[in-house]
């Protein structure tokens, strides 16, 4: 299944003329842990699957729909027999909307999509992905056009029904659910907006309204990671995108990016994706290049 894999790093290669890849997926092979650039939306059909994550195990039955964040480092085992939809559509022009970049951010680095815990999109989102599975294998004109206004359609679906797991677990005080969804949704828009800015803790926790304890503590549980780390994570998102722009040195996009030291930037980057900014500036280039060839 992964066509192009250069250490941990897949290029995916889209459909001719298409920014779309789909499998029909029936191999019983294991991939190795990988990343990409795509989101990846990964739903048994017939028997299980199983994912792997940095710090845990995911294992999926049948319509279970799993939702994989460009990025996040994963890896899968298969049963001898089954079948699954792997859908991978590039995001990149679509995260230009606010709403769809502050919802890959939301489920960021993974959702899971069961029928108990969504009974009232889970069958919709069922029937969409079987869908763009037969436009992508049997459609003809407007085929991807067609493709991404389903894939669109279940993000609005996931956007206005996910709840992460850590939301679950809070005791909200005196402020509603939605409410303090909305807060962390606007808070996490504006860290998107400046992350390569000195951002403080003390300054994000005045914004919010809360003390800098109650919202350190609030902002871990809706995100999942601490603040400091939420921001870096962006910070080494943004520096993939300047990274693959032609003219633009490591120590430029370092600096770009708000890392106050090359050396700071380098362990940062190897540590979120496995590699150093120049050897991934490097595998970046070297597929452009096959990809020209061809």
């Amino acid at each position: 299944m992964i066509e192009t894999l250069d250490g941990i790093f897949e290029t995916v290669n889209y459909k001719k003329s298409t920014s779309l890849k789909l499998y029909d997926n029936i191999q019983y092979e294991d991939y190795p842990m990988h990343w990409h650039p795509a989101l990846e939306i990964v739903m048994p059909v017939e028997n299980g699957y199983i994912l792997h994550f940095s710090n845990t195990t995911v294992e999926l039955r049948e319509q279970d729909i799993c939702i994989i964040c460009p990025g996040c480092i994963h890896g899968i085992s298969a049963p001898k027999t089954g079948r699954r939809i792997i859908f991978q559509p590039n995001t990149t022009y679509l995260r230009y909307m606010k709403e769809v970049e502050m919802l890959i951010s939301h489920l960021s680095p993974y959702a899971i999509i069961t029928p108990e815990e969504y009974p009232a999109i889970h069958g919709k989102l069922v029937e969409y992905l079987e869908e763009i599975r037969e436009e992508y294998l049997h459609g003809t004109s407007y085929s991807e056009v067609d493709i991404y206004s389903k894939f669109l359609k279940m993000l609005v679906l996931i956007g206005q029904n996910f709840t992460p797991p850590n939301i679950k677990e809070i005791d909200y005080g005196t402020i509603s659910r939605e409410d303090y969804a909305s807060k962390f949704l606007e808070i996490c828009d504006y860290i998107n907006a400046h992350c390569t800015e000195d951002l403080k803790l003390d300054e994000v926790a005045d914004k919010s309204g809360f003390s800098k304890f109650y919202f350190e503590r609030l902002f871990k549980q809706f995100t999942g990671v601490s603040f400091y780390k939420y921001v870096n994570q962006k910070r080494i998102a943004r520096a993939q995108e300047l990274l693959v722009e032609p003219g633009n040195s490591v120590t430029d996009v370092a600096l770009s990016c708000g890392f106050m030291s090359i050396s700071s930037f380098i362990r940062m980057f190897k540590l979120q994706k496995g590699c150093t900014p120049t050897e991934f500036k490097n595998m970046y280039w070297s597929t452009e290049q096959k990809t020209m060839i061809r």
